[in-house]
């Protein structure tokens, strides 16, 4: 089981350092209007990646861990994570942060960051699908207690990460170290949820 979390966690944490729409919004609210400001944004992120996380357990859940129609979910979401994986290595390097610049001095409050950051969360598609696909892996038959973990878990890292990149992005030598070392950071994203998915593959071929 502390395998499983340690495996389940890197692909998690690791696809976070790849930047999306979520990061961006932190960074240029960051950037704009000051990195106390753009944590409202980061709360919101987190708040809506732990309403998918409630709702991908809690559909788990319900199914029977030797059930097939689990058994779909599972192969659906190892096909997810390949193709995810396949996607961060083909086009490592591809993302840029040129687009992160001071604009001037904004104005917008914690509260409009925080609503700002729970529509950039809860509208991206790519969240939904990422943490079924996590959960799917993590099986139907853990604990709630373990659940829970792995939420609480998933839920602290994703705003530990955000505040992060609020504090660090306005930081030039931060930003461009960081756009230097992404194109490797993608590349270990792409292996690690591949890796992962082939991992889980493998224990259901062993079980059936």
């Amino acid at each position: 089981m502390i395998e499983q979390f340690l495996l389940v966690a890197a692909a998690h944490f690791l696809a976070l350092l790849s930047p999306g729409p979520d990061f961006f919004l932190v960074a240029r609210l960051s950037m704009t209007a000051g990195w106390r400001r753009a944590t409202g944004a980061c709360l919101g992120i987190a708040l809506a990646n732990g309403v998918f996380i409630v709702l991908a357990f809690a559909g788990i859940s319900i199914f029977r861990s030797d059930g097939l129609l689990f058994l779909v979910i599972q192969l659906a979401g190892c096909a997810y994570l390949l193709h995810m994986g396949g996607l961060f290595i083909r086009h490592a390097g591809n993302s840029s942060l040129a687009g992160v610049a001071p604009q001037g001095l904004g104005r917008d409050g914690w509260w409009r960051g925080l609503g700002m950051g729970l529509l950039s969360g809860s509208l991206n598609p790519k969240n939904a699908l990422f943490y079924v696909s996590l959960a799917s892996l993590v099986g139907a038959g853990i604990s709630t207690g373990w659940k829970l973990f792995y939420g609480l878990w998933m839920f602290s890292v994703v705003l530990a990460w955000d505040v992060l990149v609020a504090l660090a992005i306005g930081n030039s030598r931060v930003r461009q170290r960081f756009s230097r070392a992404l194109p490797w950071l993608e590349r270990c994203t792409g292996a690690v949820l591949m890796l992962l998915a082939l991992v889980v593959l493998g224990s259901v071929l062993v079980r059936h």
